[in-house]
């Protein structure tokens, strides 16, 4: 399907696909540039073997679930706490390309999930939108000029990855070729309430007053300040996936924090926005929403029409798929902490979750990141489960 009425003239020579589908090509793609300026992503080319992942994105009759962990690198794994002993500063783990992807492969090498997602921070665009911060160990992020006036919002940049992520883009690339296409590559950027949030609050919150006041007394600020990390979180969504991306995890993990009328007006309209703009120039690549705490907003998150919602663990999996409808895929949602019990005890959730998910669109993962001290093997052992089962079994 394309994107745009107009004359368009490839950038490299690719047949034209009639219908919507996601891109299996093995290497960041190739673009269309429409007469009228738009640029689209190339149209899907046949003949490559997609990735598991993106076939269960589809509705494709797929054998088993694919299965990947969210914080899949990190802090669990004795490689990465080799690294973090080396290079002590998050910063630089997250900003240097060799270490990046040296520790996006960890798992990969290891585990061989079904996604290998890109070892970053959703903080990550900050500095080039004109917002410094730090992440310092035992306090998290911090931001040094908190955002409280409009003058202050005036001061914030729209975000333009290619001049101050160069590193993004070249790990993600190397990625699709350490990888091979026989896992998916996955992008992530954070959503505009969260990163406006963490740019109000000064860092982390457990309150919430301060974004909580500027929204309340003065929308209008607030509003202008997302709509900068609207705009420029979709174009961070294109670059990622320009340079290797096969599919982007959106986290608005804060706007959980908003009542559901709240959520209308402050996060909901910021997600279609971004959701709108990628579809217009990358329509194949796959969005996957995660909300922390999400139940009492699941049809919401289905209203920003993403390809995939990932549930938390304090939604039942057969509820969330009655409440979201079966045309939506879901992703999720083993509880973090059931990493902590015995194998059998993890064999059973994980048998648990992927009945209740059913055999069409589903991606098996936890319901948040893993935890801090979660034992190596157990993570194994989910894994290897995971990839154990198969639907005709069930």
């Amino acid at each position: 399907m394309s994107s745009c009425s107009c004359s368009c003239s490839l950038l490299a020579a690719v047949p034209t696909a009639k219908t919507r589908s996601f891109h299996p090509s093995t290497g960041p793609r190739n673009r269309i540039r429409c007469s009228v300026g738009g640029v689209v992503a190339e149209p899907l080319v046949t003949g490559v073997t997609e990735p598991l992942l993106l076939n269960a994105v589809r509705g494709l009759e797929v054998e088993r679930p694919p299965v990947w962990l969210m914080r899949q690198a990190g802090r669990y794994m004795k490689s990465y706490q080799v690294i973090c002993e080396k290079y002590p500063s998050f910063r630089e783990r997250s900003e240097n390309v060799d270490l990046v992807v040296e520790i996006s492969l960890q798992p990969w090498n290891v585990f061989k999930p079904d996604g290998v997602i890109l070892f970053s921070d959703i903080l990550t665009p900050l500095p080039g939108m004109n917002i410094p911060f730090d992440i310092v160990k035992g306090k998290g992020p911090i931001i040094f000029h908190p955002i409280e006036t409009a003058a202050d919002v005036e001061k914030v940049r729209v975000f333009t990855p290619e001049d101050w992520v160069p590193y993004v883009g070249e790990a993600l690339s190397i990625l699709r070729k350490e990888v091979d296409n026989k896992s998916a590559v996955l992008g992530f950027v954070g959503a505009p309430f969260t990163l406006a949030s963490y740019v109000v609050e000064g860092g982390s919150s457990k309150n919430f007053t301060k974004i909580k006041k500027l929204a309340f007394s003065q929308p209008k600020v607030l509003h202008a300040l997302l709509a900068k990390f609207a705009s420029s979180m979709a174009t961070y969504i294109k670059y990622q996936a320009d340079n290797g991306a096969q599919a982007v995890q959106i986290f608005d993990s804060w706007a959980t924090e908003l009542s559901p009328v709240d959520f209308d007006e402050f996060s909901l309209p910021y997600l279609k926005k971004i959701v709108e703009s990628v579809r217009l120039t990358h329509p194949d690549l796959p969005l996957i929403l995660y909300a922390s705490g999400s139940g009492g907003l699941l049809e919401r998150l289905a209203l920003t029409g993403v390809d995939v919602v990932s549930l938390d663990w304090t939604v039942d999996m057969a509820e969330g798929r009655r409440r979201l409808g079966p045309d939506l895929a879901v992703q999720g949602n083993v509880d973090p902490g059931v990493l902590f019990g015995s194998k059998e005890f993890i064999t059973s959730r994980i048998n648990d979750t992927v009945r209740k998910a059913g055999r069409r669109k589903h991606i098996l993962n936890l319901g948040h990141g893993i935890k801090v001290g979660t034992p190596e093997e157990n993570v194994a052992h989910f894994f290897e489960v995971a990839k154990g089962i198969r639907y005709e079994d069930l």
